[in-house]
């Protein structure tokens, strides 16, 4: 059967595996910016929780009075976690008890060992926003608070004024050079608006127990006689009509996912045991990717982003069987990474990070075998590397003058009689922090985080 030249090229472009090349087309004039060029490695792991993690049973006061003041809301319910069951840990900075939800056991020792941050009441702002400027509506807030898909935009864009077409790690990336192999500097095991930058190309590989030489394999292109004469014809077809921009663009797209997939030619295998789960299997696949460019240098790799996410968080109902669930996977996923980091050397140069839509109200919705909570705004989040100043909690004071809101309904931090708490940090301090760690110089920051300027400082120092 005969092929017309547009169907062979469709067809061929749909055969490179499971894996895509992702980004705007170089040609429209998107030009790497190659002012951040460094030859030591850093890697940013993202770990989307997706759905609203319920940041209220993550992070528990454990003080006579900060206890009482959280399970008066949540205890008779039964959406509060007995004391007895959370793990302790101290902040340095505040001194007093907190406790993390029991199913972060994993992650426990890494608080202790130093390795493991939290970052407090985080969220996407405009600008610094008091309860009374809220109430009153005289200073500007996010556009449609409360909505997954645009809390969704505005933690991945890191700005809350507008709907942006770009991420913040995208915005990043964009700053450095492309290796000299052509490896992306962004890797996603899922999609999102955080990997998009202006010029920057991301992959988009499967996860394990996918083998890394097979996320970029070009089917019906063997070694049999029609198979060579398939690739000679669309190694031809892309060579022509190269006047064209929209041509040109796809036949360079298709051979920098064939130079890739040639670069990817081995499955690294690792002594670090990974859970097979959903979370877990995406790790282990951004540890592979670490180790291949780790334990080849010619690749020129010294900055990459991986994106991963795990969904499931949207608990309005059945929360505390479903986060403990969840839970479970973060922590044992994240301590296997870590571990894997220190396996391969690189703990200190590989720093992974969470981001959720928002948290969840301190107000339960419902009750009993049924009890959740609804969607909030500032949340709680997990920093965890080598580099990573741990052992305590970040973030900015509010006004009972710690990181961590007041646990009260209709009080200094809620929005309104929900516990819906007001953020005391931006998303752009959070992630500021992450990109300056990364190599985003000081001069650059505003470039990749445009509403920075209006916070009273760029870095919540988390990171050495």
């Amino acid at each position: 059967m005969t092929q017309s030249r547009r169907e062979f090229l469709r067809r061929s472009s749909c055969a490179i595996g499971a894996a895509t090349l992702l980004s705007g087309v170089e040609h429209f004039g998107l030009v790497n910016a190659f002012a951040q060029a460094s030859t030591d490695y850093r890697a940013l792991v993202c770990i989307f929780l997706g759905g609203g993690n319920d940041g209220n049973n993550m992070v528990v006061p454990l003080s006579t009075a900060g206890y009482a003041a959280y399970s008066s809301v949540r205890g008779a319910s039964g959406l509060a976690i007995a004391s007895t069951s959370l793990l302790p840990v101290t902040p340095a900075s505040i001194g007093e008890p907190f406790g993390l939800h029991p199913s972060l056991l994993e992650l426990q020792p890494l608080w202790s060992t130093g390795k493991l941050a939290v970052v407090c009441n985080v969220g996407p702002l405009v600008q610094p926003l008091t309860k009374t400027q809220f109430l009153s509506g005289s200073v500007a807030r996010p556009y449609q608070l409360f909505s997954h898909s645009d809390q969704i935009a505005q933690w991945q864009a890191g700005r809350a004024d507008i709907v942006s077409p770009t991420g913040w790690a995208g915005r990043a990336a964009d700053l450095f050079p492309t290796s000299t192999s052509g490896i992306p500097m962004i890797t996603a095991l899922s999609g999102g608006i955080f990997i998009q930058g202006a010029s920057t190309n991301p992959l988009s590989i499967a996860s394990a127990p996918t083998p890394l030489n097979q996320v970029l394999i070009l089917n019906g292109f063997g070694t049999s006689t029609d198979e060579r004469a398939r690739r000679y014809s669309l190694d031809y077809l892309r060579a022509i009509d190269r006047e064209a921009t929209l041509v040109q663009a796809s036949s360079d797209r298709t051979q920098r996912a064939l130079d890739i997939g040639r670069t990817l030619n081995v499955d690294p295998t690792l002594t670090t045991a990974f859970p097979n789960t959903t979370l877990g299997n995406q790790l282990k696949q951004v540890a592979k990717v670490i180790k291949l460019v780790q334990t080849t240098p010619s690749l020129g790799v010294t900055r990459q982003i991986f994106f991963c996410q795990l969904g499931g968080f949207d608990t309005h109902q059945n929360q505390v069987g479903t986060q403990a669930t969840l839970l479970t996977q973060v922590s044992f996923g994240m301590k296997a990474f870590y571990d894997a980091t220190v396996e391969l050397g690189v703990d200190n140069k590989v720093t992974s990070f969470t981001h959720s839509d928002f948290g969840r109200t301190l107000q339960p919705a419902g009750s009993g075998g049924v009890v959740g909570s609804d969607h909030a705004w500032g949340n709680h989040h997990l920093v965890l590397g080598g580099a990573v100043r741990g052992g305590d909690f970040y973030g900015v004071p509010g006004p009972n003058g710690s990181v961590f809101p007041t646990l009260q309904l209709n009080g200094p931090d809620d929005t309104d009689r929900r516990g819906r708490w007001i953020p005391t940090a931006s998303v752009e301090q959070y992630a500021a922090t992450l990109a300056a760690w990364y190599g985003v110089g000081s001069a650059e920051i505003p470039s990749v985080f445009p509403l920075i300027g209006n916070f009273p400082t760029s870095n919540l120092g988390f990171m050495m």
